[in-house]
Parts: structure tokens; sequence; C-alpha cells
């Protein structure tokens, strides 16, 4: 994954936007290093690039004092990506023991919070209800969104999901604010198995990565599940202690896993049943 380290200096009216690619892998200290390149001013009428060699020589921490910083993802860049990262980072504090394998209910709600949901299962849909997430074979992507892209609607992009699909009022009340900017939301996951790319509502209607996704492992009942990242690898997995007969409806973890056969967010999923079957 490339993104664009985007930083903000107000001067005056105008503000400075400096932009540079860099890796995923970048350190910070090498990230608010590399600000000090290519300078581009945003002004009312657009960008207007310039070189500002006054600005390129200010040090790393002068920089900082004055900058607000953002990561864009150049692929997908309605992605929020400082949340996508607290939510795996959230994930992978909780993969390490028993968490993923309690009641279904309980091991829904930890994975509602690290998505950086509320549990809101009494509210109205449209406004914030959040009883559905990860409930049925559909709403299993949590997906972290830039502010600006909440609103978003389907126009027709994403085949077999209401045009409108209008969501932005929900992903508000629902998120939970200390993950960083933007919003949250387990979106519908039906055409992320397209080739050669995905054509869901994270990444089409919302034009963002995924945090995670949960898929049901097809073993004799269903019973397991893994969380993978946009990538498709594995960050945790679970079998909750009341299954089956307290997970979703087989019928639903069962289409789950139909909806992503095939593409590479299975690919975790079928390992943990070939093992299965091999051991048995």
């Amino acid at each position: 994954m490339r993104l664009r380290l985007v930083s903000i200096l107000a001067i005056g009216a105008r503000s400075v936007r400096r932009v540079d690619s860099l890796s995923h892998s970048s350190s910070p200290a090498a990230s608010r290093a590399a600000f000090l390149g290519t300078v581009v001013f945003a002004t009312a009428g657009g960008l207007i690039g310039g070189a500002r060699p006054a600005l390129a020589a200010q040090s790393a921490s002068d920089c900082g004092r004055g900058l607000t910083m953002s990561a864009v993802d150049e692929e997908y860049p309605g992605t929020a990506v400082e949340r996508m990262e607290a939510v795996r980072g959230r994930v992978r504090q909780r993969a390490g023991g028993d968490e993923m394998n309690g009641k279904w209910e309980d091991v829904r709600r930890r994975l509602l919070w690290a998505g950086g949901l509320r549990d809101l299962p009494d509210a109205s849909p449209g406004q914030g209800y959040t009883g559905h997430s990860f409930n049925d074979y559909n709403h299993v992507d949590l997906t972290t969104m830039a502010s600006d892209e909440s609103d978003n609607t389907n126009n027709g992009q994403v085949k077999g999901i209401a045009m409108g699909n209008r969501l932005g009022t929900g992903i508000r009340l629902a998120s939970l604010p200390e993950l960083g900017p933007g919003g949250s939301w387990s979106t519908c996951a039906i055409g992320c198995n397209a080739d050669p790319l995905p054509r869901d509502v994270a990444h089409l209607q919302f034009k963002s990565r995924i945090a995670f996704k949960l898929v049901w492992v097809p073993n004799a009942d269903y019973d397991t599940f893994v969380l993978v990242d946009d990538d498709g690898k594995l960050l945790a997995r679970g079998t909750p202690s009341d299954g089956p007969e307290g997970l979703p409806a087989l019928r639903e973890r069962q289409m789950n896993y139909k909806i992503m056969s095939g593409s590479k967010y299975a690919t975790a999923a079928d390992e943990i049943a070939s093992e299965a079957t091999t051991s048995s």
C-alpha cells in the first residue's frame, strides 16, 4: 500500500499543503522528515504547485509545530488511514487471548469496539443501529472512511445494494471518536470477490480499504471465523463458545463464505478448513 503524506500549514488566509509519497512501513520520524519536499499551495481556486525554499528549509521540528499531518491512501483515497491502523491495533490486542472465543454476542460487541463502533442495538436503522453488524452474511466489512466521504451514495456502482444506501448519519452517530479522524461502519461485502479488484461498498461507494473483514470458516459446522485485512492477511480468529446454536443462522454463515469464495479474503478460512479436514 502506498500512502501520500499530506501536511497543512496555515499561513494567513492561505494554507500550504506538502505532499510526499512513502511506503506504509516508513517510521514516524522518517515520515515527518519527508515533509520537507514538494510544496503545493491550497487556495480557494485550487492547488497551485510551486517551490518555496524558505519553507522547504524549515526543520522537521519547526514544521511539526504548525502542521496537521495525515496519510492518504493513493489507491483508495477515501480511507481514514490513521483510524484503520488503530482498528487493526485493537484487533491484534484482542487476538492473543480467549476474547474471540467467548459467547457470540460478547465477541460481536468486542468486534464493534475494536472497529470503533458503538453497540447500539436499540437505535433505529439509519440512526446508528449496529445490531446487524457481523450478525448476517453481508454486513461484515469494518470500513474506516474519511469524514468527507461518509455521505457518499451508491449510484449504481455497487451491484446488489440499494440505490442511495445513505449511511452518513448512522456513521456519525455510531463511530467512536478516540480511534482518530473519520468514521467506521460495517459495510456490505457483496462484490468483494470480483476480479481483479473488489467491487463492494467499501471500495466503490466510500473509496476506502477495509480495516478487517469477518469470514466464516467452511468447516463442518461453520462455527469458526477469521478476521482478515484488505490484503486477505489473517489478523485474528475465533470459535465462539456457544456455537453453533448461539451464532448467526447457519445459512447466513454459509452465504458469508460463499460471497468470499475464490478471493484473497477466503484464503485464511480455506487454510483453517483444510487443517481441520487433515487432522480428522
